[in-house]
């Protein structure tokens, strides 16, 4: 069933990103030919109007085919091909080089202005954006485990200790600002900067302030660096509880969250390229297939978060200004915009040939990251 979990997973996600180009070609008035979920040898296809929709072999990407993305001849010019595809596209080939007719001109993509083309190629991720947006739009309604202010121990000999907060005691408020969440605690203590906070608690039914200064702490963040910070010395009784929220409400808790979401995918690519997060831990199919099965073992709440957080992180990953991806094609719509002039066909045919043998060495390290992940590292 983890196999099966993984293609769910990896079709909806592919689909909704060609659904985007597929969309906005269409509303551009492009003719699009194919709308392949998948690339390799087809396994099944069905031709409705002018556009055959396709099943292919691979399941690990997909591909829209518009017309005039192949060669043709204008006016004694040969214009290059453009590729609209997600992370893992294969190659298309060209069309036969040829002069287009004034009607095939009004349905080319490669004759529209740039900003089409642009608006074109940007819709695949944000597509994949917009409907982890709606994942988490429908996860709050749905309901959101939130662990509550609730303190499970005060470590001894540390300021909230100090001050007289026990275990048991509910946190709810830290400088006049109302607390539900533990996470909200280190929030307000981090607020201070280590100067005096006024907390508030909830004991027996009673309100009790107390005047805490908290102590300096370094800390390791998300990504195992040290960071200096301050604490009070609590700890969670871990109890958690469930809350719902309303269509305006889960519309703010939705947006708030998938922008967190977006930050994090930046910031771990960055540090990523700064060597902090170590690249052992890129993760391929073997990867996804594996947690897209404990998550949908965990619960559709668990799967559908899943699900929205490789969404986002697939539409992030296709805006790297990388050959092959949508990001590179819209590099070069940008440098057409401000050039005034197509970039050359040599060009991009190169930059496409590097582009793709990056994206096949991170492929490789995905693949070899598996491999030792989950069946050498298990043997040994």
């Amino acid at each position: 069933m983890t196999v099966v979990y993984a293609i769910i997973v990896l079709g909806i996600l592919i689909f909704v990103h060609e659904l985007g180009h597929f969309l906005l070609a269409k509303l551009m008035g492009v003719s699009v030919e194919k709308f392949s979920l998948g690339f390799g040898p087809k396994l099944f296809g069905k031709k409705i109007g002018e556009t055959e929709y396709l099943l292919s072999a691979f399941p690990l990407g997909g591909y829209v085919k518009m017309f005039g993305e192949g060669g043709f001849i204008e006016g004694g010019d040969v214009h290059p091909a453009t590729e609209i595809d997600s992370t893992l596209d294969k190659d298309l080939p060209l069309d036969t080089l040829r002069e287009l007719t004034d009607e095939e001109k009004t349905r080319s993509f490669a004759h529209k202005p740039v900003l089409a083309r642009i608006a074109i190629v940007v819709a695949g991720p944000t597509f994949n954006l917009l409907f982890a947006w709606l994942i988490f739009i429908i996860l709050c309604m749905m309901g959101v485990p939130t662990v509550t202010a609730k303190i499970g121990e005060a470590l001894k000999d540390k300021p909230a200790a100090r001050a007289g907060v026990q275990k048991g005691d509910i946190i709810t408020i830290i400088n006049n600002k109302q607390i539900t969440h533990w996470e909200q605690i280190a929030e307000g203590v981090a607020a201070s900067k280590g100067q005096p906070l006024t907390l508030s608690v909830k004991r027996d039914g009673r309100e009790i302030s107390f005047t805490i200064t908290p102590e300096p702490r370094v800390s390791k963040n998300l990504f195992g660096e040290k960071v200096n910070g301050y604490a009070i010395g609590v700890a969670s009784a871990g109890e958690v509880v469930t809350e719902h929220y309303g269509p305006l409400q889960s519309v703010v808790k939705g947006t708030e969250q998938t922008w967190k979401v977006i930050d994090l995918t930046f910031l771990s690519l960055v540090k990523m390229a700064q060597r902090v997060v170590p690249m052992d831990s890129v993760g391929g199919p073997i990867m996804i297939a594996k947690m897209a099965g404990e998550q949908a073992s965990a619960g559709a709440s668990s799967f559908l978060a899943f699900m929205a957080l490789l969404s986002i992180n697939l539409g992030v990953l296709n805006l790297l200004p990388v050959p092959v991806l949508d990001g590179g094609h819209l590099l070069f719509y940008f440098m057409e915009l401000i050039f005034r002039r197509p970039v050359p066909q040599k060009v991009r045919e190169y930059s496409q040939q590097i582009g793709m043998v990056l994206l096949l060495g991170l492929m490789v390290l995905a693949f070899y990251n598996d491999i030792i992940r989950y069946f050498v590292t298990r043997q040994g």
